[in-house]
C-alpha cells in the first residue's frame, strides 16, 4: 500500500499563508527559498551505505558531498523555528533529528563519558571516544535540525569543532535557528581562541543566513486578545485552545522532559516555543527558581490552565506561583491563563508574608494583560526594565 509523501517545504508554508495562520512576509522571502532549495538538494542526496559506526572509522568508502547546511540567525520572534520546523515536518528524509541544541550536546557528553567507559572496561577497541560519539549520532541521524544554537559552556566550546567535524566527514546535514551570528558565538567565553576554528567550520559546511522579518509575527496573534481568563472554565479552555492554534499555526504540541540539574522537568505540551500547563503542573510540585527559569528562557509564550483561588493553607503553591511569576515577569514571557478570580482577588489569605508578596505578583499579572508588556521583547534582562527588583511596578 503505498502512502502519499509529505507536502514540500513550500507547498506547506504556503498553505499556511492562505489559511490564514501566518501572513506572507516579503522579508521571510529569502528564507523561504533557502529552505526550499535545500530539501531540493537533499531529494539528490543519500549518505553512502557503511556497516556500522565502527566501520565508519576505519576505511569506509567516501561519500557524495553532503550539501550545505543552512544556519538562520536574527532576533527573537522573526519566524525561524516556524521556518525549520516547516522544513523538518516536509523533509521526507527517514533519518532525521530536531533537537534543542543544549540537549544534544548534554546527551553527546553522555555519549561521550558511555565510550570512555566501554574503552575501560575492554569491551571496544581503545579510540577517538568524540568520532565514536560523531559516528553513533550520524547511525541515527544525518540530518540534524537545531534550535536555540548557542553557545555558553565552556564544557561544550571545547568539544563542538572536533565533534562536528566528524559529522561533517560522515555526511551529515546540519540546519539550525539562533539568535546570534556565528562570529558571536560564545562570546567572551573563556578560552574562546579554541573555539574558533568551530566559528570557520560553521561558515564552510552552512549557509548562513540573517533573517530580518518586518515584527515579530507573535505579537500581532497576541494583539487584541485577552489574556487572563475567568472563570477557569470550558469556554476560558476552549479560548485558550483557540490561542494556542492560533500563536503556533496550528501545531498539535508534543510532550517535553527537560532535564535540569540531574531532575526531569516535564513540559505536558510545548511547540513553536509556546508550552502550556495547569497551575498543578507548576505549583504543586516540587518545583523552584531554576525550573522556571529555563522555562523562562526557552518560551516566549507560557499558557496556564485552572489557577485556584489560594488560601493560607495552599502557602506553598502560593509561594511557586509568587517565584513563577516574577520569573517570567522578569524575562517578559507572554502568559496566558484562566483562572477563577481576578489578579487582586486571587490570594485570601491577609496574614503573613505570602499576603504580602502577592501584591506584587497582582500587579505584575495586571501589566501582564497590557498591550505595553505584549510588546516587550521576549528576554528582557536589562536593569532598567520594569521587571527588575527595582522596577516601578512594585508595591
Amino acid at each position: 500500500m503505498s502512502s502519499t509523501p509529505p507536502a514540500s517545504f513550500r507547498e506547506q508554508y504556503q498553505a499556511l499563508v492562505s489559511s490564514g495562520a501566518i501572513e506572507a512576509d516579503p522579508a521571510q522571502a529569502r528564507a523561504v527559498r533557502a529552505f526550499a532549495d535545500l530539501e531540493a538538494k537533499l531529494a539528490g542526496y543519500k549518505p553512502a551505505k557503511k556497516h556500522g559506526f565502527l566501520g565508519r572509522l576505519f576505511g569506509a568508502e567516501k561519500d557524495q558531498p553532503a550539501p550545505r547546511g543552512l544556519y538562520v540567525y536574527g532576533e527573537v520572534g522573526r519566524g525561524k523555528t516556524m521556518l525549520m520546523d516547516l522544513f523538518f515536518d516536509s523533509s521526507p528524509v527517514a533519518l532525521k533529528r530536531r533537537a534543542h541544541f543544549h540537549e544534544f550536546m548534554a546527551e553527546a557528553h553522555e555519549r561521550i563519558y558511555a565510550f570512555r567507559q566501554n574503552i575501560k572496561r575492554g569491551e571496544i577497541p581503545d579510540g577517538d571516544v568524540i568520532a565514536l560519539t560523531a559516528a553513533s549520532i550520524f547511525d541515527e541521524a544525518w540530518l540534524l535540525c537545531f534550535d536555540e544554537f548557542h553557545v555558553t559552556d565552556i564544557a561544550d566550546a571545547m568539544i563542538l569543532s572536533r565533534l562536528f567535524a566528524k559529522l561533517f566527514e560522515l555526511g551529515t546535514v546540519v540546519v539550525a535557528t539562533s539568535n546570534v551570528a556565528p562570529d558571536n558565538l560564545y562570546k567572551g567565553g573563556l578560552n574562546r581562541a579554541l573555539f574558533l576554528p568551530f566559528i570557520g567550520l560553521l561558515k564552510g559546511r552552512m549557509e548562513i543566513l540573517r533573517l530580518d522579518a518586518r515584527t515579530d509575527y507573535r505579537l500581532e496573534k497576541l494583539a487584541g486578545m485577552k489574556v487572563w481568563l475567568t472563570p477557569a472554565d470550558r469556554e476560558a479552555t476552549a479560548a485558550i485552545d483557540r490561542a494556542w492554534a492560533r500563536i503556533t499555526g496550528g501545531a498539535p504540541g508534543h510532550a517535553r522532559d527537560i532535564s535540569i540539574k540531574g531532575r526531569i522537568l516535564h513540559v505536558p505540551k510545548s511547540d513553536h516555543h509556546v508550552a502550556r500547563f495547569s497551575f498543578a503542573d507548576l505549583c504543586e510540585k516540587p518545583l523552584g527558581a531554576s525550573d522556571y527559569l529555563k522555562l523562562a528562557h526557552d518560551y516566549h509564550t507560557i499558557m496556564i490552565d485552572h489557577i485556584p483561588v489560594m488560601h493560607s493553607a495552599d502557602r506553598n503553591a502560593a509561594k511557586r506561583f509568587i517565584t513563577l511569576i516574577d520569573t517570567l515577569y522578569d524575562n517578559a514571557v507572554k502568559l496566558m491563563a484562566s483562572a477563577e478570580a481576578d489578579p487582586v482577588s486571587l490570594y485570601r489569605a491577609t496574614e503573613g508574608h505570602e499576603a504580602n508578596e502577592f501584591k506584587r505578583t497582582s500587579s505584575r499579572l495586571i501589566e501582564m494583560s497590557s498591550e505595553s508588556y505584549l510588546a516587550l521583547p521576549h528576554g528582557r534582562s536589562d536593569s532598567t526594565a520594569t521587571g527588575s527588583s527595582t522596577g516601578l511596578v512594585e508595591t
